[in-house]
């Protein structure tokens, strides 16, 4: 029997996890080096960056540009398909920062601007809602329920 098509299966199967949206989150801004992203997500192994890094690469999500030094410097960025995610990215950070306190969570230090969502209007004329614009500052996040 066919699996039938779902979207959100296809997107959740490229970015989702517990680790590959915290990796897009915080290469959505700018080129980071390996070290970098393994210091940024201090609880993710070296192992799982590397396996979940060549699977963003496989998937065309990220770029990995090394370079000819001794050591080796290598570094990764979002390519034009996953700028795409951008949108996706913005709403699951603000969903996020929205229900910490439910999920027992710190309240994080961010800037809320208003801005109105990137998304044009549709034919039917309703026009999008204002998203926060967030800016979030990493802090140690503790799962929920242990101390």
């Amino acid at each position: 029997m066919e699996e039938s098509y779902c979207p959100v299966k296809l997107t959740a199967d490229i970015i989702g996890g517990k680790w590959k949206p915290s990796i897009l989150f915080y290469l959505e801004g700018r080129t980071r080096r390996f070290s970098e992203l393994q210091r940024l997500i201090p609880h993710m192994t070296k192992k799982m960056l590397t396996q979940h890094l060549r699977e963003l690469e496989s998937d065309e999500i990220i770029n990995r540009k090394v370079y000819a030094e001794v050591p080796p410097r290598v570094e990764y960025s979002l390519t034009r398909h996953g700028k795409s995610l951008k949108p996706i990215l913005k709403l699951m950070s603000a969903w996020g920062v929205r229900h910490r306190a439910r999920y027992g969570l710190a309240k994080p230090r961010v800037r809320h601007e208003e801005v109105v969502a990137p998304a044009p209007t549709p034919a039917n004329g309703v026009k999008p809602l204002p998203m926060p614009q967030v800016t979030y500052q990493p802090q140690a996040i503790r799962s929920k329920g242990v101390a």
